[in-house]
């Protein structure tokens, strides 16, 4: 792995992040507006709880009451339906049923109507007890209380006594002997004086109407009232732990931003130096960055430094190139200029042998400027093979034979395995080998072959005179030879390796006692 490298680890995606912060915002309002009607149902709720405690009370000190007077007159009011409670059942508890999701708001109360019939001294005398207990009560819940006799007179509470409330739907199921509650809109709404007064600005209001049941029959009912608990009052008697959670939001958000700068803005902005820099030519920013944030982004910069790196190693590898090339071209065509203008300017004094032998000259020094100009066709076709191809050692070595070049071949190894190279290629990078070692005095070369994990290792040695070791390094650099005066470019190495490396493949020359040993790594197919 290259220095630049990131290292391997998780890293959370950009798009991964992004749609986590827009699903976060999208969500948010919708989570508030949820919040902020779950707080109005659980005040609802709450005002029902209260109500329905303190209408039990009510209903049974009035049940009391009549059950005291009830062997001197029989208890009045309509029987419950079989079935409807079950005598001997201990607790009846009577739960909540208000739920501001499902429940309509309806119209204010109708008034109060005039009674038609008279009410019972029973119920009169009863009244004048408990209405005293009733606006004590109410002083201090701010609940309103109305107790109705069994035909819907009011008959103690906190007002409209003597008027019949029997036309009103909630009082109606509870003369039926259910328990029953509703929410209906306010009639007026009081002036705001001050913050403990926040409650009575709601626009509704919670009615409950609890059946006093005595002997299985309906008696009276416990009609109870009372505005909930206004949100604006809510928030303000929880205005620490409201404090608190928005700190903790604010900090949630920070935190959040944080996460985003470190993990995006901050990256693509030492990317963007990066790059900035690398442009301007600054080799010095090709050092890894501090961190990556995002898998996307570290792809991005180990493409940006490998792309790079490779242009500053192609700028200088041209630049070297063009040294090469400038000086291995510039010494056959002095020489070629100097013979002409010789020629040009002989009047008669060179002798036919010296003329012969400028001649000559000017034909090797063109072969070799011809052979030079071949070599680097063929390296420029070696950088830039075209794709594809596949073939096997056999198949290669069989090309190498009808070209008369293995007669000194000695092959040992698997000969029919598939490598990702045409057999054209390949046999480019064996012959290549194979002249080399011949040129070199060598009598025999052995092959031999190996069958990796990814790759195919043949080892090519031969039993020539080696390579010197001040030698060893140069010998894959472009223009080096040791032959130059016989013909050589020195090219012929650094075709292999270009058309090895395109590939995938790898040449190394290897330690030997005698003679050359190179190690040719090829891609299998």
């Amino acid at each position: 792995m290259s220095d630049n490298a990131p290292r391997r680890k998780w890293r959370p995606s950009l798009g991964l992040i992004i749609f986590s912060v827009l699903a976060v915002v999208a969500v948010l309002p919708l989570i508030a507006l949820g919040v902020f009607r779950l707080f109005d149902n659980e005040l609802v709720r709450q005002t029902e709880r209260e109500l329905i405690a303190q209408s039990a009370v009510f209903s049974a000190i009035v049940a009391m009451e009549l059950e005291a007077r009830a062997p001197h007159e029989p208890i009045a009011g309509f029987p419950v339906p079989p079935g409807q409670i079950d005598p001997d059942e201990r607790f009846r508890p009577v739960r909540p049923k208000l739920d501001f999701t499902r429940n309509v708001l309806l119209p204010p109360r109708p008034d109060a109507l005039p009674a038609e019939t008279a009410q019972r001294r029973t119920y009169r005398e009863i009244g004048l007890r408990v209405t005293e207990i009733a606006d004590r009560t109410q002083s201090i819940t701010l609940a309103g209380f109305r107790i109705l006799d069994p035909t819907g007179r009011v008959f103690a509470g906190g007002g409209e006594l003597g008027l019949s409330l029997a036309h009103v739907d909630e009082v109606r199921t509870a003369m039926s002997g259910t328990y029953t509650s509703v929410v209906r809109r306010r009639s007026s709404v009081s002036a705001v004086r001050s913050l403990a007064s926040l409650s009575r600005t709601a626009h509704f209001r919670v009615f409950t109407a609890m059946p006093v049941l005595v002997d299985e029959r309906v008696a009276a009912v416990v009609y109870a009232s009372r505005t909930p608990l206004n949100l604006i009052k809510y928030i303000f008697d929880e205005r620490w732990a409201l404090i608190m959670s928005a700190v903790s939001v604010l900090l949630a958000v920070g935190f959040l931003g944080l996460i985003l700068l470190r993990t995006i803005n901050g990256p693509i902005r030492q990317l963007l130096a990066r790059t900035q820099a690398l442009g301007a030519g600054d080799r010095e920013a090709l050092h890894p960055l501090p961190h990556y944030g995002t898998r996307e982004i570290a792809a991005l910069s180990q493409g940006i430094f490998t792309a790079s790196r490779r242009l500053f190693d192609r700028s200088d590898y041209i630049t070297t190139f063009a040294a090469h090339v400038s000086h291995e071209l510039k010494s056959p065509l002095t020489s070629i200029r100097g013979a002409a203008e010789l020629l040009r300017d002989d009047e008669g004094r060179i002798d036919p042998a010296e003329r012969r032998r400028f001649l000559d000259n000017i034909v090797a020094d063109a072969s070799r400027l011809d052979r030079l100009v071949g070599r680097l066709r063929d390296l420029a076709k070696a950088e830039n093979p075209q794709p594809g191809g596949r073939t096997t050692p056999a198949d290669v070595l069989n090309q190498l034979d009808r070209q008369g070049r293995t007669g000194h071949l000695r092959v040992h190894g698997p000969t029919e395995i598939d490598i990702a190279l045409s057999t054209d290629n390949a046999a480019i990078v064996l012959g290549h080998l194979v002249d080399n070692a011949l040129e070199q005095g060598a009598a025999q070369i052995d092959v031999d072959i190996r069958e990796g994990k990814n790759a195919l290792a043949l080892t090519v040695s031969d039993d020539g005179p080696g390579i010197t070791e001040q030698n060893r390094e140069r010998i894959f650099d472009a223009f080096f030879t040791t032959k130059r005066e016989s013909g050589g470019t020195g090219m012929g190495l650094t075709i292999v390796r270009s058309l090895l490396e395109a590939h995938g493949g790898a040449i190394t020359l290897e330690p030997s006692d005698t003679g050359c040993r190179f190690r040719i790594d090829l891609p299998l197919a």
